[in-house]
């Protein structure tokens, strides 16, 4: 169990995952965090970390800070996002084991699995089969991250551990019109087309791929119960075992906000991987579950939406 008086630094408190860390964290009674915005503290600047490590010495480290995207991003940035994420990934985990962090908790995506994995896909199953293309770079970097925690832990005997979430969304998500992930481009087109008065919208492939979405304050939830209630060098998935199409989303979001027009699809544009979905067993057994519906985190999320408007803007 973590000390509640131990100092724990959440990197990455500003962006959708580590912000609800720390709700998480001050919720239960963890009130020594420490937190450097980007301006502060750049992770890819190797000598910036070990600076910052050399002085703080937090006694447990949340990896939430990433550079992220939606398909487009990931096409046109390959190397950006390899890059980044890679370089911040090594910078921290190595500064934190280098200052005595007691223990580390990674978060990957559930993109690190092979495209053509077996569903439900369990944690067994990365680095069978190739890559889905559209993000590989990203996955990579991802895979290299959750191995470097392993691989100290079985040569240094440190615990680091690292978890793998589902497609997420909820306050402080990314509502970039072409740099946003499924859920909150959604929201935003939606919400612009009702505000238009537009008659119809038009969504991209073919609405039949497979997804499953986890709220990010039960993701939070979830991360402080790993920290306290797990150790190994196998990663955890974190999702909710439900699935549903794109389509069927793109019709829930559109109620959930009200808007009443037309959707069309644009069968020119890709589909991404056409199913993935994880095996959330092994979280399960060891204690937790999701507590969020679907339709309720969309309405809390698109609440977010309107009340935070550089989000919209951005």
């Amino acid at each position: 169990m973590m000390d509640k008086n131990g100092k724990i630094y959440v990197a990455g408190h500003r962006g959708m995952v580590g912000s609800a860390i720390v709700r998480e964290l001050e919720k239960e009674g963890y009130h020594n965090i420490v937190t450097r915005t980007h301006r502060e503290l750049d992770l890819r600047r190797q000598v910036q970390v070990e600076e910052f490590f050399a002085k703080e010495k937090p006694d447990y480290v949340f990896l939430a800070a990433a550079k992220v995207g939606g398909i487009i991003a990931n096409q046109e940035a390959l190397a950006d996002f390899m890059y980044d994420n890679m370089t911040l990934e090594m910078n921290v985990i190595h500064s934190a084991w280098e200052n005595g962090c007691r223990k580390l908790l990674f978060l990957g995506s559930s993109c690190i699995y092979p495209r053509m994995a077996p569903q439900p896909m369990s944690e067994n199953c990365l680095l069978t089969s190739e890559l889905e293309k559209t993000n590989e770079a990203y996955a990579l970097a991802k895979i290299s991250g959750l191995k470097y925690c392993e691989f100290l832990n079985r040569q240094y005997g440190a615990d680091y551990i690292s978890a793998m979430p589902t497609n997420l969304y909820g306050p402080n998500d990314n509502y970039h019109p072409t740099h946003s992930h499924v859920l909150p481009a959604l929201i935003r087109r939606f919400h612009e087309a009702k505000e238009a008065g537009l008659t119809e919208v038009t969504c991209w492939g073919t609405g039949a791929p497979l997804r499953e979405f986890l709220y990010v304050d039960d993701l939070a939830e979830a991360c402080v119960f790993l920290m306290n209630h797990y150790s190994g060098n196998e990663t955890v998935n974190v999702g909710t075992g439900q699935e549903l199409t794109i389509r069927e989303l793109t019709e829930l979001v559109a109620e959930v906000i009200g808007y009443e027009g037309k959707i069309k699809w644009d069968i020119s544009k890709p589909d991404g991987t056409p199913r993935k979905l994880l095996d959330v067993s092994k979280l399960e057994k060891l204690g937790w579950k999701y507590h969020t519906s679907l339709r309720e985190g969309i309405r809390l999320a698109y609440e977010d939406f309107l009340h935070n408007p550089m989000r919209a803007e951005r």
